[in-house]
C-alpha cells in the first residue's frame, strides 16, 4: 500500500517516506475508532480511504485539502455501516 499511496502523492524521492507511512497509520487508526474492523491493505475500497486521508494532510498548501478530507469521511462512514467491513 505504500508505494501506491505515495505514487498518487507524486512523490519519487525518499525524504517524506516516514511521513507518508505516518498518515498511513494515521488513517487506519482513524477507520478503527469509527467503526471500521476489517482493514486490509489490498481492499480497493481501503486504499482509497487512505490515498483521501494522506491527500488531505500531506501538502500544507493543498487548496483540495478538504474536499479530500470530506471524500474520506464519507467513505470510511459508509465503511463503518457497511458488514463487511464493521464485522471482525
Amino acid at each position: 500500500m505504500f508505494e501506491k499511496i505515495k505514487r498518487n502523492l507524486r512523490i519519487s524521492i525518499d525524504a517524506f517516506d516516514e511521513d507518508i507511512r505516518d498518515l498511513i497509520e494515521a488513517s487506519k487508526k482513524d477507520m478503527k475508532s469509527h467503526g471500521v474492523k476489517k482493514i486490509e491493505e489490498d481492499d480497493p475500497l481501503i486504499i482509497r480511504a487512505v490515498d483521501l486521508y494522506c491527500k488531505g494532510h500531506f501538502y500544507l498548501d493543498n487548496k483540495d485539502a478538504e474536499r479530500y478530507l470530506e471524500s474520506y469521511e464519507s467513505l470510511r462512514d459508509h465503511l463503518s455501516l457497511a458488514g463487511d467491513y464493521s464485522n471482525e
